[in-house]
């Protein structure tokens, strides 16, 4: 696929051709570097769960309450790894 210096794929669909396929869209995608594809994955989950400012305020203010209680030594941190098997012993059931 040829590409601008911008990273840009060029396709027939740029030129007035059929859309492509979900299939050649996500083949297309897999070979861009990492922050693009960053890039294309953010775009589409924005389009499936728009931003909202509201939910973001309540997350930061959650985000920082916790930030706070650790800081604090009200609460113990536990390594990700031990959250995880937690979490899995929890939900296998």
């Amino acid at each position: 696929m040829p590409l601008s210096p911008g990273g840009t794929i060029y396709t027939a669909y740029a030129w007035g051709s059929a859309m492509p396929s979900a299939k050649e869209i996500v083949e297309q995608a897999e070979t861009l570097p990492v922050e693009d594809r960053l890039l294309v994955v953010d775009s589409l989950l924005r389009t499936l769960n728009p931003p909202d400012a509201e939910v973001d305020r309540k997350w930061a203010e959650v985000a920082n309450r916790r930030l706070a209680e650790l800081r604090l030594g009200r609460v113990t941190p536990l390594p990700g790894a031990e959250v995880l098997t937690q979490a899995r012993e929890r939900f296998a059931r």
